[in-house]
């Protein structure tokens, strides 16, 4: 038996973990590590099951190539003269534009997916990038980016010290902290009404997160602007505006507040008017002040407008860069622009429905259109990294078809599932124990400073590739260097980019240095950890690769410190309280408040238990509390005439699913888990719990203008009772596919 110190990898947390491995390779047991300064020996379902996952028996061990209606298993070199092939034969006939890359939410857990991530969208030389920002956190950015001219400045509640916490759409107890990394959040929220402060949880649904908070409000999908808006009209018309930090715009922002007094939002947001005051007179007479909100609001109708909002409180409350209110992470590497500044968006747009792009990207909304459409540029061919597009994105179902008629498409992934099903080529990754692992993104938005590093817990065995080489050849390919393509020099490339930034950059420890000599300077086995060497180096507290393996707990970097002028971008160096890009939306939520309310609302829902897609197929994870069941209140089964099943119709297709009464959901909605529709899949545990997809009732056409970000909660949908499961699928019917559906393997 020995010890591995690792983070978890699942989700955003950055839990610490100690894995006990057998001689033969194998998990033997999954602890928190509580010698980890941050996550202090906490562990939840997910973590604990990490061995499980990482050994999960119907992971693919070798690339495959479709044969006709058959897979079959090869080598690396045949699988790669087979990629090169299928873009270069693209490529040659309809352009580098006819091309498309997709970037699913775990590319952003794994180092080799975000070093090379970027090389590899450079390399297709396409606008037609795609990735999960567009399904769950583009609103966010985009606010910040409207607001401090950066979109990578987002702001997190300093958890540990605030006396009022407003968590709005948000169900962190399950999620772990969307955008806002803290291990043991559940027991983060018991200190924090431990120490007298008071938990305000709004949400269509009691959460687990609400069980933990002083109240509990009811809102309305969809609807969360205009409640936003009436506190900070209420803010503003008591003269309860203390901000603490420079800003512009306030007059034409109490201008745009005129209209969304509470009386006149109550009934469209469903919350009572006097609640609306009570909430706004108790944020701004609390010592300290954070608001929060996440998934929940970034994927209805006015993302973009409601996080803006919520930080619009976080300043008009003088809680923005303070002590106990919002502040930004002092992450431990160095800070590289992911965008322009000031911020800017709509550089380019999509073919087919002109959307505008965001820090680089289409939405993903859009791709099936940009598939489907023919014409100059249309797309053919794609590189889909770590996503399972068919569950996740907007009426994932015509996206999947759309798939059927690609003329090539090449899968980094580790399984045969809903999506790589359709895939020319699939490219599996090692397992997560024989990767090195940092969370650059992640640590970025922790509720205290802190870093930890990830040795490889296991070696790679013969015949394997790293991630890191799979995504480096594929970007080689991708850029005509070909198959063949040595992968070192593009780690070398991108290490040197770093450090002739550093020896350019005053007070670098690289400065005045030779390129060469810098980067003898370095420690790492692999290309991602060179890397990560060069950015921890040139980082704000000098750390080194090497110092961060003499710690595998981790480091505490200290609590979060006001730092707004290291980050703001504005052209004023101002906190842009009404920024002009937002007008359109303040008109339009105007009109929503007089639109009549839909007969019932669809939204998602976490599970603590489940993540996206692909914890599906561990045993210990599925059953119990994790299935994919329909939340509805009684009062609407009673009304409805419900069984034990009910057909939810939507516009774009319709499922039978069973029914699970609970009062715990507002009347008027229900509510479905999204990940799930595993029916037939290889995946052998899943697909004894096939679930159904909820994508297939959300609708592709309907994005947040702004960031164009999918909208998935709020979806008008009707349910009636249905006999049991059975003849149930999207609308409308699309032709035969290309393709079937799971051929066989040999």
């Amino acid at each position: 038996m020995r010890t591995a110190h690792r983070t978890c990898p699942i989700c955003d947390a950055v839990c610490g973990l100690r894995i006990e491995l057998g001689d033969d390779g194998r998990v033997r047991t999954v602890r928190g590590d509580a010698e980890d300064p941050f996550s202090r020996g906490y562990v939840c379902p997910k973590g604990a099951s990490l061995g499980r996952i990482d050994e999960d028996p119907d992971r693919l061990r070798t690339p495959m190539i479709r044969t006709g209606d058959q897979w079959r298993e090869v080598g690396w070199d045949e699988a790669f003269r087979a990629v090169e092939k299928g873009l270069t034969d693209v490529i040659d006939r309809h352009g580098r534009q006819a091309v498309a890359a997709y970037f699913g939410n775990p590319t952003f857990h794994t180092m080799a997916g975000i070093f090379y991530r970027g090389p590899l969208s450079q390399a297709l030389g396409t606008t037609n990038l795609y990735s999960a920002g567009t399904i769950d956190q583009m609103p966010k950015q985009v606010a910040c980016g409207l607001m401090f001219g950066n979109a990578m400045a987002i702001p997190v509640p300093d958890l540990d010290r605030t006396d009022h916490l407003l968590v709005i759409g948000a169900n962190p107890a399950e999620s772990h902290g969307s955008l806002c990394a803290a291990p043991d959040f559940p027991g983060r929220l018991r200190a924090l009404r431990g120490r007298g402060g008071r938990i305000v949880v709004v949400d269509p649904r009691r959460t687990r997160t609400a069980d933990l908070a002083d109240e509990h409000v009811f809102v309305r999908p969809g609807t969360d602007a205009l409640l936003l808006f009436a506190i900070v009209h209420t803010l503003l018309a008591e003269d309860l505006v203390t901000p603490r930090v420079g800003t512009e715009g306030l007059e034409r922002l109490r201008e745009h507040a005129v209209p969304f007094g509470p009386e006149a939002v109550a009934e469209a947001c469903g919350v009572p008017a006097e609640t609306i005051v009570r909430m706004a007179r108790e944020l701004a007479a609390a010592p300290t002040a954070a608001v929060y909100s996440r998934v929940g609001t970034c994927t209805a109708d006015f993302g973009t407008l409601t996080q803006y909002l919520v930080d619009v409180l976080n300043v008009l409350t003088g809680n923005l860069d303070r002590p106990g209110g919002v502040m930004f992470t002092r992450p431990a590497t160095v800070e590289v622009p992911w965008g322009p500044r000031p911020f800017t968006s709509g550089r380019w747009r999509s073919r087919v429905r002109q959307l505008p792009e965001s820090l680089g990207e289409l939405p993903v909304a859009t791709l099936a259109d940009e598939i489907e459409t023919p014409g100059e540029g249309q797309v053919r061919a794609l590189v889909s990294v770590a996503g399972n597009l068919a569950l996740s994105a907007p009426n994932g179902p015509r996206l999947a078809r759309s798939l059927r008629g690609l003329d090539f498409m090449v899968c980094v992934d580790p399984y045969l599932n809903e999506t790589t099903r359709w895939a020319d080529v699939i490219l599996p990754p090692p397992r997560m124990m024989q990767m090195p692992h940092y969370d650059l993104l992640l640590l970025t938005v922790t509720v205290r400073n802190y870093t930890r590093f990830s040795p490889p817990a296991l070696p790679l065995e013969p015949g394997q590739l790293s991630e890191a080489e799979i995504m480096a050849r594929l970007a080689l390919i991708a850029s005509g260097r070909g198959a063949d393509a040595d992968p070192r020099e593009l780690d070398e490339a991108i290490v040197g980019e770093l450090l002739e930034a550093g020896v350019r950059a005053p007070g670098s420890p690289f400065e005045g240095m030779e390129v060469a000599q810098a980067r003898a300077l370095l420690d790492g086995d692999s290309g991602p950890e060179l890397m990560l060497d060069a950015m921890l180096r040139l980082g704000p507290y000098g750390l080194s690769l090497a110092r961060l393996r003499e710690h595998p707990s981790g480091i505490d970097l200290g609590p979060l410190e006001p730092r707004l002028a290291e980050v703001l971008g504005t052209e004023s160096g101002l906190v842009r309280l009404a920024p002009p890009e937002l007008e359109g939306e303040v008109a339009r939520l105007r009109e929503r408040m007089a639109a009549p309310v839909p007969p019932m609302l669809l939204i998602g829902r976490r599970q603590l238990r489940s993540n996206n897609s692909w914890l599906h197929n561990v045993p210990a994870l599925v059953g119990g509390s994790n299935r994919c069941t329909l939340h509805i209140h009684p009062d609407d089964v009673a009304r409805l005439g419900l069984g034990s099943h009910a057909r939810v119709t939507s516009a774009t297709g319709d499922l039978v699913v069973p029914v699970e009464p609970n009062d715990r959901i507002m009347p008027g909605v229900v509510s479905l888990p999204h990940g799930w529709g595993h029916a037939g899949s290889p995946q052998r545990t899943a697909a004894r719990h096939p679930g159904v997809n909820a994508n297939a009732l959300t609708d592709d056409s309907v994005v947040d203008p702004v960031s164009g970000n999918a909208v998935f909660n709020g979806a008008p949908v009707t349910v009636t009772p249905a006999a049991g499961p059975g003849g149930a699928g999207p609308r409308p019917d699309a032709a035969a596919p290309r393709r079937t559906a799971f051929p066989s393997v040999t």
